[in-house]
């Protein structure tokens, strides 16, 4: 049975970080992108951040290139999104994705 389980999240300061988790299971993870993907309330999911298979190859979303990072690690089945410099607008619930794959998400509050 594929699973992704998200961890992480919480509330957080405007400026603060944090680094979000997700676990994979059920499939041969080292040999899929994987993606972190939010939404916000009223708003359409977005995507946020992709990377390849071995990580060698990273994308971002405009509104956090330079202050979020995407890694992995295939040992481990993890991917990761640290998050740094959080603003107010990065307030959503955040979700790991591998195709038709989701995890249940976790949320991220951003506020003062």
């Amino acid at each position: 049975q594929l699973q992704l389980v998200e961890s992480g999240g919480g509330l957080v300061q405007p400026g603060g970080s944090l680094r979000l988790s997700c676990v994979a299971s059920g499939f041969t993870f080292s040999d899929y992108p994987m993606s972190w993907r939010r939404q916000a309330p009223g708003k359409e999911r977005e995507l946020v951040a992709v990377i390849s298979t071995g990580g060698g190859i990273t994308k971002y979303e405009d509104s956090v290139k330079g202050r979020f990072t995407i890694s992995r690690d295939n040992a481990k089945n993890t991917v990761y999104l640290q998050m740094n410099s959080l603003k107010v607008e990065d307030s959503a619930v955040y979700y790991c994705n591998q195709g038709n794959t989701w995890g249940q998400g976790t949320q991220v509050t951003v506020s003062s």
